[in-house]
């Protein structure tokens, strides 16, 4: 009897799987935070606590199957030599660096600064500070070049140069 699929063809589709649930969510973060500021800017703290929330929980233990995942079938494929290979693993660990050392604590902290603009407007009209403004422009810009990362990686494992 013939498997359905091979052991390879199982860890390739978690890998794939780990990448769309670890960064999936990234793309839409940008409209989410656009719709909640203009909508109702009181809801900015909590979509920041949801933030670093899912980056905490969901994409930290993605990035790891990624990783493992992705050892697992450079390995089967004895793959270690391609530049896709060692790109790939560059990026999971500049990712994982970025979320654990950017994301999560200024998500935490534009969390707490907004809370508190909020709690200083009153029932008023919140106008964010600066200090918050910062710490947004920070989370858009390491966003966006996370993004970038991820979708160029993309492109790179569909390709495939020099593999």
């Amino acid at each position: 009897m013939t498997p359905a699929a091979s052991a390879y063809e199982i860890v390739l589709g978690v890998h794939i799987a780990a990448v769309a649930a670890a960064f999936g969510v990234a793309f839409a973060y940008p409209i989410m935070f656009a719709l909640a500021a203009r909508a109702d800017p009181r809801s900015l703290p909590l979509l920041h606590r949801i933030e670093y929330s899912v980056e905490r929980r969901l994409v930290n233990p993605a990035l790891l199957v990624v990783l493992a995942a992705g050892i697992f079938l450079a390995s089967d494929g004895h793959q270690w030599q391609h530049f896709y290979v060692q790109w790939g693993i560059g990026v999971v660990v500049v990712l994982g660096g970025l979320v654990g050392s950017v994301m999560i604590p200024t998500s935490k902290r534009a969390e707490e600064v907004a809370r508190a603009d909020l709690a200083r407007a009153g029932g008023e009209q919140a106008q964010m500070s600066e200090d918050y403004r910062v710490l947004v422009r920070r989370l858009n810009a390491v966003g966006t070049l996370m993004t970038l990362l991820v979708l160029a990686t993309i492109f790179i494992m569909v390709v495939k140069p020099g593999g």
